[in-house]
């Protein structure tokens, strides 16, 4: 669910934003995706491309403006700022794919990830937006979300409450096939100065590699980097 400010142009436009963030969309597209009258998703689109938050290209979709850039560029997340630390040494050790993902509503976003230099591997981009119903990650983020998040995302999981009951209990999760065939991963929650889970930190990767059970081989350097992260927040 979307979080709504009691603004409403402000929610309306943060709408638009979001949409069109995650594929290019023309008027027609970005009114289906959003459900707001023609007219309005014009208006507010218009407005966003004026401040550069929004861009056209030369089909007329909307897609994401330089501004956007610009001030991300100029944001001081701490978590990110740590990661940049902390996930390098785990690739090093793991020699896998590392990334971390913080929790937007329904999904979970890529907010940092560094690759191994050769060999297959699990890339995921930062920006990506992944389900919070397979995968070690989205088992992390949920195992630790609130009771009405769980009771929503958990019907259409690849697991059950049993399973996020399990994961806070050892604090940590393992997957093997479940968000893409093939891939295996093993998460662990981060925590903010108050405790509070704030993201996973994850490593991912082939599972004729990563086994089908890689909770065994790195949970604990898993645990080690999440400790390492929440030492820096």
């Amino acid at each position: 669910m979307r979080q709504h400010s009691g603004i409403g142009v402000l929610d309306k436009a943060m709408t638009v934003l979001r949409a069109v963030a995650e594929k290019p969309l023309n008027l027609g597209e970005l009114c289906e995706q959003t459900g707001l009258p023609r007219a309005t998703a014009h208006r507010l689109a218009v407005g966003l491309e004026v401040h550069r938050l929004l861009t056209r290209d030369a089909d007329g979709s909307w897609r994401p403006g330089p501004a956007l850039s610009e001030l991300a560029a100029s944001a001081n997340d701490t978590l990110v700022e740590a990661a940049g630390s902390v996930l390098p040494r785990l690739r090093e050790i793991t020699g896998e794919s590392v990334q971390l993902y913080r929790r937007e509503g329904s999904v979970r976003v890529c907010v940092a990830s560094v690759e191994p230099p050769t060999g297959l591997r699990d890339t995921v981009l930062v920006g990506a937006r992944l389900p919070m119903t397979a995968g070690s990650g989205a088992k992390v983020l949920l195992a630790w979300a609130d009771s009405a998040t769980q009771r929503t995302l958990v019907p259409d999981a690849s697991f059950s409450d049993r399973t996020l009951l399990e994961v806070r209990r050892r604090g940590w999760a393992q997957s093997a096939g479940e968000r893409e065939p093939g891939v295996a991963s093993v998460s662990a929650p981060v925590r903010d100065s108050s405790g509070n889970v704030v993201a996973a930190v994850s490593v991912s990767g082939p599972i004729d590699r990563m086994g089908r059970r890689p909770g065994a081989r790195w949970a604990a350097d898993l645990l080690a980097a999440a400790d390492a992260l929440h030492k820096r927040l």
